[in-house]
């Protein structure tokens, strides 16, 4: 009872931090609750990602643009994640930018304000985001492909929490989640993920292994982010999370586009 509890308690975690849904608060947090619910992260963000697929089908089946509909489904994910993760991209790339030491280059991450390197990233990332889901959308079947990769993106955070990756510092979201996620089970939500993506695409008509190329670029591109934040910063923060998870999904959705 007491692992079903906490399991519960993790899923609630999940997605009420991933998500703007509004769920009951879990009963407790602590690092195995943490670890929980950096583990089902893909699984947690599933409603967001399923609202981005039907509205994809939906707009096909009307013949809109599928182009404008990308920046659309772009916006929507905003909307359905409070747009927490493009703050922490945002914030990040200013910090990795900035110049100066660790201490101050975490003081220019916690700073609200877009600076130019932030705001260059955004354009850039959400640019790659829109354009790839509106090839995709030109794609039989491509809208739940879009909603496949939305999920496997969200497996960036149990990368980005698993042990022996430390916290940047003594506060924030970081530190809860901070080495709360057994590698074991990292590479075990990895593998889950990539083989979801490829059985989607195969259903969707393309090539099997466009799936599993999708996840390599966005596990690569996690990895780079994660290993040159804590190079750079010693460690993560809860901005490196959404760093991570955009730009995965951003990576993922372009190398799909070799459909």
């Amino acid at each position: 009872m007491a692992d079903r509890g906490r399991f519960v308690d993790g899923v609630l975690l999940a997605v009420g931090t991933l998500t703007a849904l509004r769920v009951p608060p879990p009963s407790a947090v602590d690092r195995s609750r943490a670890g929980v619910a950096a583990s089902v992260a893909p699984v947690a963000i599933l409603p967001l990602a399923l609202l981005v697929g039907a509205t994809g089908w939906a707009a096909g089946e009307l013949e809109l643009n599928p182009w404008a509909v990308g920046f659309a489904l772009v916006g929507l994910l905003a909307l359905g994640s409070r747009a927490l993760h493009l703050d922490g991209l945002s914030d990040v790339a200013d910090a990795l930018t900035s110049g100066h030491a660790r201490d101050r280059a975490l003081t220019v991450m916690k700073d609200s304000s877009a600076g130019p390197a932030g705001a260059a990233a955004l354009v850039l990332t959400l640019g790659i985001q829109s354009a790839s889901m509106g090839h995709l959308l030109t794609v039989p079947h491509g809208a739940w492909l879009v909603a496949a990769v939305v999920c496997a993106s969200r497996a960036a955070l149990p990368l980005c929490c698993a042990r022996r990756v430390r916290a940047a510092r003594e506060d924030g979201l970081g530190v809860g989640f901070a080495q709360s996620v057994p590698p074991l089970a990292a590479v075990a939500v990895w593998v889950a993920v990539a083989a979801t993506v490829s059985v989607v695409a195969d259903r969707a008509g393309l090539d099997w292994w466009i799936g599993a190329i999708a996840v390599g670029a966005g596990l690569v591109t996690a990895a780079v982010v994660l290993w040159r934040c804590v190079s750079r910063l010693g460690g993560i923060t809860g901005d490196v999370f959404g760093a991570a998870i955009e730009l995965a999904l951003a990576a993922m959705l372009l190398a799909a586009t070799a459909a």
